[in-house]
């Protein structure tokens, strides 16, 4: 199992959560009623799913394809270590991913 720490907009709160490998990160934030949409469902079509990724965990990440850094662009608060969720496939080697869920994420499921 990997371990992810989904950390709230404001910095208050912080969630841990357990995914098996090969498990998406969209799809885990989204069991565990993280805030975050992927009204594309994952198609790389909107930046609805996008998080902060922790500066010492980014470089564990394969390098974001040409159309993610397109969508990255039109994000809301995107950083230097900012990525889609849909696109993040988890392994061993992302145990204790740590990423925090932009403040101006919106949530339409919540509607």
């Amino acid at each position: 199992m990997t371990r992810v720490v989904f950390i709230s907009a404001d910095g208050e709160h912080k969630q841990e959560v357990e995914a098996p490998p090969g498990a998406v990160l969209l799809d885990v934030a989204q069991a565990a009623g993280q805030p975050l949409e992927g009204t594309c469902e994952g198609q790389m079509a909107c930046s609805t799913c996008h998080v902060i990724v922790d500066a010492a965990d980014f470089s564990k990440l394969g390098k974001a394809s040409e159309d993610e850094e397109d969508m990255l662009d039109l994000a809301a608060a995107a950083t230097r270590t900012s990525r889609l969720s849909c696109q993040i496939v988890l392994d061993e080697q992302l145990d204790s991913l740590t990423v925090r869920i932009p403040g101006e994420s919106y949530n339409m499921q919540g509607m």
